[in-house]
């Protein structure tokens, strides 16, 4: 019900598409980003795969180390479901594609590889990036692995650990940090937990992306938190999804709008 109440009041007072925005970069990111509706070349091949699995019906056991599911009250899950409920859908995956695309990052952490849609997207985006996937799930991992290696995406590093263990050691690599997708363990502690442990890596370039900031009270809150914190200068909420830049030439901003 909270996720339902916010969705009504983001429709309410959200700018659409982004109409009557001042700020000339914001203006930029909607018209490149949240008005093209063009498909990008790698966009079937990675819709095909999403069919593979909405057809798979083989049962497996997981193990939860985030949330939660708020679908399954069991840990056996159906492959198909798990495709149908808790892989990142098409049009919001293609939204997630062309903000990646848009800002070219040379390195993509995932926190949160499921399936491996949301992964094959953020990979075609430049095959000389480097995408580093974390996946707490043995059995998910290699499902997602094994379509890795069938799509021949050679620019994708896949871990199965635990955020808190991996997510420090991809960081110590990396000299800074380009793009964040955030979307697993949806508890404000550990969204929080994991946006400090990125941002000392932050350039005035990277972008960080929330998948669910209203998911729950707990989401939202840590969503608020994030928004407020002094490094941060432009966030851009789209309900599914938020996004938060670092650009110090820009006044501290929040956007609002209607897209997802």
């Amino acid at each position: 019900m909270f996720t339902f109440f916010q969705y009504i009041k983001h429709v309410l007072i959200a700018n659409y598409k982004g109409h009557n925005v001042h700020s000339p970069f914001v203006f930029n990111f909607i018209n490149n980003i949240l008005s093209n509706d063009g498909e990008f070349y790698c966009f079937e091949e990675i819709e095909s795969i999403r069919k593979k699995l909405l057809n798979d019906n083989r049962i497996i056991e997981i193990k939860e180390l985030g949330a939660g599911s708020k679908v399954y009250k069991t840990n056996k899950r159906v492959i198909s479901k798990i495709a149908k409920t808790s892989v990142i859908s098409e049009k919001e995956a293609k939204l997630l594609f062309k903000i990646a695309n848009y800002f070219q990052p040379k390195n993509i952490i995932e926190l949160g590889t499921s399936l491996g849609i949301s992964t094959l997207y953020l990979a075609n985006v430049n095959n000389t990036s480097q995408v580093y996937t974390v996946e707490g799930d043995k059995q998910i991992y290699n499902i997602a692995n094994s379509y890795f290696n069938l799509l021949e995406q050679n620019n994708i590093i896949s871990y199965n650990n635990n955020f808190d263990d991996k997510l420090p050691q991809i960081l110590e690599k990396l000299e800074t940090v380009d793009c964040v997708y955030f979307d697993g363990n949806h508890t404000k502690d550990a969204t929080l937990r994991y946006f400090n442990m990125v941002l000392p890596k932050v350039n005035t370039k990277t972008v960080l992306i929330f998948d669910d900031i209203y998911w729950s009270k707990d989401m939202f809150s840590a969503w608020t938190e994030i928004k407020a914190n002094n490094k941060v200068k432009i966030t851009i909420d789209l309900f599914c999804m938020g996004i938060v830049l670092f650009r110090t030439e820009q006044l501290k901003e929040d956007f609002k709008l209607l897209v997802c």
